[in-house]
């Protein structure tokens, strides 16, 4: 379950769709407008973009340039600012990445710890998948950067670390202030046109209005799916035995399906992950191709190296096949409360003779609960099978600012006219007395 990109469905058909709503918001009758609190609202935006945010900033490009103790005190919060994690990020990361860090402080005390990334995005991210051709010819020559406070390995609001007695306020005007730093401070290696703020655990109404005064605007992406894991599910038979007979007897078949195909799931460990690293990736490399924007591609080191590193907090299960061949894997985070069913991968072709891809999916609830999570977090991406699970969406959302605030209006065609598919309503377990 990668990452996805903000619209899923082909370039080409997106900008399509761009057009034609952009013809259709031609159409409509202008809001009226205040002129007084226009100016106003203008002005108070140039006053909060001139004005520092009053914290200390440090800025470093290794994890291990900035005081431990204080990023510790924060990352706390998240396996995925663990200084364990961001060192294989660092030594396996996707060719066009490089992590950045921030630490904000307040009058010496640190307040947030932050990981961006710069990305480079060229024609190899926006090619048609299945296609060896660019999506467009003129893409051919396209390089740009984009500085996003995130990371594009991961979704949800894990690449940030704030303090929570601080305010909000000064918070957010500090995390855009670092932001802006970075993106000078990187001018020298390309300039970087937009700035993201990625996944806000939050839905786009309720952005920090600090974001808004800055010049960034809010975008709505597809929602976390997430299972609320009850108190007495310990084992996996007590999961099957909460749902209703349909949903229970589609589970059990899956497994029984595969079987039948001679597959047999099991967890792999560390070790033998990199031994066959080759073969995990392109397992993964099947999943990924399929994508139509791939902002960030993994390496073949990254997820045996990130297995090694967290230890107990990571999981991979693999399909294998009566001869030994692997054909799917699943790789799941223990994340404080939270379990996130992390990378996927499948043959294609043999998943069309059983159903490897959901087997695996499934299988991420025993990891849950074995990790001991009251949570199952499954990302954006397959919101049906999802739901049949029991999950439920929780909202996301994204803040983009171009660097040019005369050009930010693009940013706001962008968000008016992104949308995304709503997940279906599914009740596959039994009512609790």
């Amino acid at each position: 379950m990668p990452i996805p990109p903000l619209a899923k469905k082909p370039l080409q058909a997106t900008v399509a769709k761009l057009k034609r709503t952009g013809r259709a918001l031609g159409k409509l009758k202008p809001q009226p407008v205040n002129p007084v609190q226009a100016l106003q609202d203008i002005k108070a935006r140039r006053v909060a973009r001139r004005t520092t945010s009053g914290l200390q900033l440090v800025l470093a490009d290794r994890i291990d340039f900035v005081n431990p103790l204080h990023w510790d005190a924060l990352a706390a919060q998240t396996v995925f600012l663990s200084r364990d994690y961001l060192r294989v990020l660092e030594q396996h990361a996707p060719d066009n990445l490089e992590p950045r860090y921030a630490m904000a402080y307040a009058d010496g005390e640190p307040v947030a710890a932050m990981l961006l990334q710069r990305v480079a995005v060229g024609g190899a991210q926006l090619r048609k998948p299945g296609n060896k051709k660019l999506v467009d010819a003129p893409m051919a020559g396209l390089k740009e950067h984009l500085l996003v406070c995130g990371n594009l390995l991961v979704w949800g609001a894990r690449a940030m670390a704030l303090a929570p007695h601080a305010d909000e306020g000064q918070l957010w005007h500090g995390i855009c202030e670092a932001i802006y730093r970075l993106r000078r401070a990187d001018k020298l290696d390309g300039q970087s046109d937009f700035a993201l703020i990625k996944d806000l655990g939050m839905a786009v109404g309720d952005v920090p209005p600090a974001l808004r005064l800055l010049g960034y605007r809010s975008v709505e992406t597809e929602p976390d799916m997430v299972l609320t894991l009850r108190p007495e599910w310990r084992s996996w038979d007590d999961y099957l035995a909460s749902m209703t007979s349909g949903y229970r007897s589609a589970a059990k078949k899956l497994i029984k399906d595969c079987a039948a195909a001679g597959l047999t799931l099991r967890e792999a460990g560390a070790e033998e992950m990199a031994a066959r690293a080759d073969e995990l990736h392109a397992l993964y490399g099947q999943v990924h191709q399929a994508q139509g924007l791939r902002l960030a591609t993994l390496t073949p080191g990254y997820l045996p190296a990130m297995a090694a590193a967290l230890g107990p907090r990571f999981r991979c299960r693999v399909a294998e096949h009566a001869d030994g061949r692997w054909l799917g894997f699943v790789t799941s985070v223990h994340d404080g409360a939270t379990a996130l069913g992390y990378y996927i991968g499948y043959d294609r072709a043999a998943n069309a003779d059983a159903p490897i891809y959901l087997s695996l999916l499934q299988s991420t609830v025993q990891d849950a609960i074995a990790f001991g999570s009251t949570r199952l977090s499954l990302g954006r991406t397959a919101l049906e099978p999802k739901a049949k699970m029991g999950c439920k969406p929780e909202p996301l959302s994204c803040a983009v600012r171009h660097r040019v605030s005369a050009l930010n209006w693009i940013t706001t065609a962008l968000t008016k006219t992104a949308e995304h598919d709503e997940p279906p309503e599914r009740s596959p377990f039994k009512a609790v007395a």
